[in-house]
């Protein structure tokens, strides 16, 4: 009788019964709430950052946490182990001024690094040495990839030509050995959010150990560190002067602007993940920026860039400039911008260059050459053939840390720690980006209508500021909400709203009127509604943000985007659907005489993820009926950094010490660290079932 229980239970959303509809509802409405939630999240953000300094005392007195947050956010924390860098010259080019030594370093074991050291023929002691970092240049003739070092070759000959050396370095993606850096962005690995991995990681990574190279070098001298690199370039000048102090001067070029320029403004639609850290801290840009203070730091750019717009440079250099004011250092720091597009320009360099003579060298010559091309990509090529041992093409897996495998807990006390660690972290990591403070709730009824014995109301209720959701109940027709035995809440993907639509079309169309709404299927109602008359029993469903009626753009590419901005805002759209799901199950706690009934939660495919990790941060939930549930969050939910500190069989376990756990799913083996977590504990064995799924009608997929 039980399983027939929860088989009726869920049998409204898992039969798959009707032919889905084109999915929903005014799109324009989703996109609209979605931008004004971006707009005031990205806002919230904005005013917070450096807001909290106000004088030197405070800098200095925050500033080591900051830079620890910037390497935890680039998965430098903990600090990966100096393995031997293993460097080897493979050519010299040579140039009637200077010579170029074509060489690799391995930043990790196997993680190689193509670049060119630029060195002048005639010098007196040890050189003031910049490192030149690339943006998206790609050079490649014939399927072979020369690497982006080739394309901004003529910064190292200007800077070899001036009395510097200069170490220019390949990226990951467009070095010789190439790599990914699009990974979220046109690769559908959003895991890398859940690992905690961004493509910028490698790039901040490797700049720190190529300066453990320059080290090495006799003609360098390292008292005299300086950065600079345009666009992506631009960007990972940010990171490594913003982490690593040995950069005493630097000279981004078109590599920043405001948060708001990127979630608001759509920048984040023309750069590549390898742009940001993963922004598990909620930072707007001047906190990178901050980070470089009192060191000499030029902020450059050009003022009709679509991509690093100028409003955005202006506004990092201003909150940046207050920082250097509390130092007492206004002369090092400045502000170049030039007229132009996003491009490499003269006029950006020559001030570049002047900024590192000044600082680096104490001098202000007249910049008499131009930086132009001398060599062939063939002449800077490092490898004759690609190391077979090479990591760079699957360096995200394993770059960024993960758990450790988990043991099954030996004590009740030693259960109770590792359950309290894995909250905390999820507070303080993943979910971080939820409100601190509830917003009322507004609940408010907008539908009661009754037809074929069925009782169907409709109320609204606010998850968040701007995000206006809509919760249904059902139940059979003059039952008191007081006499329910249980209430069940479906969190609904898309599939399970056009199931949800199809089940009630028949009876409610009228009042479902508004919504694109599929084919109805009367016998899925009819079976709904026996299922009413047999139980008092209500079903309750909530479309989270970005489903149902609150649906967004549609294209893939759209999607992409807007998933990618709640990554800027130390969110995921996951994370903000569990927000959602919490709060639906306030909103109907909240609904009349509904306080004390039994709550029961339901969710089917990525949305059983969701309803999992809602159902531990809410009290009370008796029973949870989880179909086709991810194995890993590798395959979603997506939560920031999850990863790095459990995965969903943890989750179970968590789930299964409060409430009833039922998993649908034909691999019983994957949950055995619940299982055994249970067994060893002495839980109920009926609080964790894993059962297999029921047959599907060939005829009704």
């Amino acid at each position: 009788m039980k399983r027939l229980f929860a088989v009726i239970a869920v049998l409204i959303v898992a039969t798959g019964v009707g032919r889905a509809g084109e999915p929903k509802s005014d799109t324009s409405h989703g996109d609209k709430m979605i931008a004004r939630y971006f707009e005031a999240e990205t806002k919230r953000l904005t005013a917070t950052s450096l807001a909290d300094i106000k004088t030197l005392d405070d800098w200095k007195e925050r500033k080591t946490e900051y830079r620890r947050q910037l390497f935890e956010m680039l998965a430098l924390d903990p600090l990966p182990k100096k393995t031997p860098l293993k460097p080897v010259v493979t050519g010299t080019v040579d140039h009637d001024e200077f010579r170029v030594d074509n060489l690799h370093f391995q930043s990790r074991p196997g993680l190689y690094v193509t670049g060119n050291l630029y060195i002048p023929k005639k010098r007196k002691g040890k050189l003031p040495t910049i490192l030149y970092v690339c943006g998206h240049g790609r050079v490649k003739k014939d399927g072979i990839s020369y690497g982006n070092k080739t394309h901004y070759q003529h910064h190292g000959a200007w800077f070899a030509r001036n009395g510097y050396a200069c170490l220019i370095i390949d990226t990951l993606q467009l070095g010789e050995i190439e790599g990914i850096h699009h990974g979220t962005y046109n690769h559908d690995m959003w895991w890398w959010n859940a690992r905690g991995y961004s493509s910028a990681a490698v790039e901040a990574w490797n700049c720190i150990r190529a300066l453990d190279y320059l080290e090495t070098r006799p003609e360098v001298d390292a008292s005299r560190f300086g950065v600079t690199g345009r666009s992506g370039g631009g960007a990972y000048s940010w990171w490594i002067a913003a982490l690593d102090e040995r950069i005493k001067v630097a000279v981004p070029v078109a590599g920043i602007a405001s948060l708001r320029n990127h979630v608001v403004d759509g920048c984040v639609e023309g750069h590549c993940d390898c742009m940001y850290q993963l922004n598990t801290y909620g930072w707007d840009f001047p906190m990178v920026a901050a980070l470089v203070a009192p060191r000499p730091l030029l902020i450059s750019n050009t003022d009709k860039d679509r991509i690093f717009p100028l409003d955005g440079v202006v506004d990092v250099y201003f909150k940046t400039r207050r920082i250097y004011e509390l130092h007492g250092e206004l002369d090092k720091i400045g502000l170049q911008i030039c007229e132009g597009p996003h491009k490499d320009t003269q006029e950006l360099r020559v001030h570049a260059f002047h900024w590192f003579n000044k600082f680096l060298k104490g001098e202000d010559p007249l910049i008499e050459t131009t930086a132009v091309k001398l060599f062939e990509p063939e002449q800077l090529k490092v490898f004759d053939k690609l190391p077979a041992d090479e990591k760079n093409t699957k360096i995200q897996e394993t770059f960024a840390a993960r758990a450790e495998t988990h043991e099954v807990p030996n004590s009740e006390q030693a259960w109770q720690k590792q359950r309290s660690d894995w909250l905390a972290a999820l507070k303080e990591k993943s979910f971080r980006g939820w409100p601190t403070e509830l917003a009322n709730l507004d609940l408010k009824e907008v539908m009661n209508a009754t037809s074929g014995g069925v009782q169907l109301t409709a109320y609204d209720f606010t998850s968040q500021e701007n995000i206006r959701l809509r919760l249904y109940l059902a139940h059979r027709a003059g039952l008191k909400r007081s006499d329910l035995d249980l209430v069940v809440l479906n969190s609904l993907d898309e599939k399970g709203w056009q199931e949800f639509l199809t089940t009630m079309r028949p009876a409610f169309g009228k009042q479902l009127e508004g919504l694109q709404l599929p084919d109805a299927d009367r016998q899925s109602f009819e079976q709904a509604a026996k299922m009413f008359a047999t139980f008092k029993w209500a079903m309750a469903y909530v479309a989270p943000r970005g489903i149902g009626p609150t649906a967004w753009d549609r294209s893939e590419r759209k999607r992409t985007q807007i998933r990618r901005r709640f990554m800027l805002l130390g969110q995921t759209r996951d994370s903000m659907r569990v927000w959602d799901v919490r709060r639906a199950v306030q909103a109907l706690r909240a609904a009349d005489d509904m306080q004390d009934t039994q709550l029961w939660m339901q969710g089917q495919r990525e949305m059983a993820g969701v309803t999992l990790y809602a159902s531990l941060f809410e009290p009370k939930v008796y029973r949870l009926d989880l179909w086709n549930l991810s194995k890993s969050h590798r395959d979603g939910p997506i939560f920031l950094n999850v990863l790095r500190y459990l995965d969903v069989p943890q989750a179970v376990a968590m789930a299964t010490e409060n409430s009833q756990v039922r998993i649908y799913q034909d691999d019983e083996a994957s949950w055995q660290f619940a299982q055994q977590t249970a067994e060893k504990l002495g839980w109920d064995k009926k609080q964790l079932q894993v059962r297999k799924l029921p047959m599907q009608d060939d005829s009704k997929k």
